[in-house]
């Protein structure tokens, strides 16, 4: 058997010099950038379709909950058919959060990899550099320039105003209004109803807030940039 090879290996630079790409790179990059562009648009499209079926769902589940109401008169079939309904639609909510935080680090990796491509333009032809609106730089900060028009990471409220944000609280008060219909069931009083409620929707959404925020630390560490915005200050 042959004996592994134990000469040192030193990694490819990551950057060749100006002028030293192959004479195909510009349609490569091209072809590149596009297929990511395409990337881009189909997970826009499963974040939207992803959110319209929970939103779907949720409206379903108001329609036959009234419907119930409306049969039972608030009795108990009415509270045993919302106690089976609103956990399904709240785990509806719970994969619908997974599945776009998912999407929405697949974007921001392919915007990083188009803002590798656009450091590669420019590279080839510098003097383009002023017509670019979107930035060349791979780090966090590039790509929230590129993909939101932001530098660095955008407000504490931004959370509220994105899709998955929204679903935290459509989702949360899902939760809120099954422990409320179940103190009501154990005839416990409508206030009771009302606080135990408020404070399983704040703990839900709490809960949701502290595994993005995780979520978010632990992929922006993996991002691992190669052309980060710090390297555009030239050194004194």
């Amino acid at each position: 058997m042959l004996e592994p090879d134990s000469t040192p290996r030193t990694a490819p630079a990551h950057t060749p010099p100006p002028g030293e790409l192959g004479p195909h790179a510009l349609q490569i990059l091209t072809t590149e950038h596009w297929s990511l562009l395409a990337s881009r648009s189909l997970v826009y499209t499963e974040a939207m379709a992803r959110a319209s079926i929970f939103v779907a769902g949720l409206g379903a589940s108001v329609v036959a909950l009234a419907l119930v109401a409306q049969a039972t008169d608030f009795g108990s079939g009415f509270t045993a058919f919302a106690l089976v309904l609103l956990p399904v639609v709240y785990f509806l909510g719970v994969v619908t959060i997974v599945r776009l935080s998912q999407v929405n680090w697949e974007d921001a990796r392919w915007v990083q990899g188009m803002n590798r491509i656009r450091n590669a333009y420019l590279d080839l032809a510098p003097e383009l550099e002023p017509y670019f609106v979107t930035s060349r730089y791979d780090d966090e900060a590039g790509i929230m320039a590129t993909s939101m028009a932001m530098g660095g990471r955008p407000p504490w409220t931004q959370a509220f105003v994105a899709v998955p944000g929204v679903v935290a609280v459509i989702d949360s008060v899902v939760a809120g209004a099954a422990v409320g219909i179940a103190v009501l069931a154990l005839d416990l009083g409508t206030v009771a109803a009302i606080a135990l409620g408020a404070v399983v929707f704040l703990v839900s959404l709490g809960g949701f807030a502290i595994w993005a925020k995780r979520l978010v630390d632990r992929l922006s560490a993996g991002l691992q940039p190669m052309f980060p915005t710090s390297s555009a200050v030239e050194p004194d």
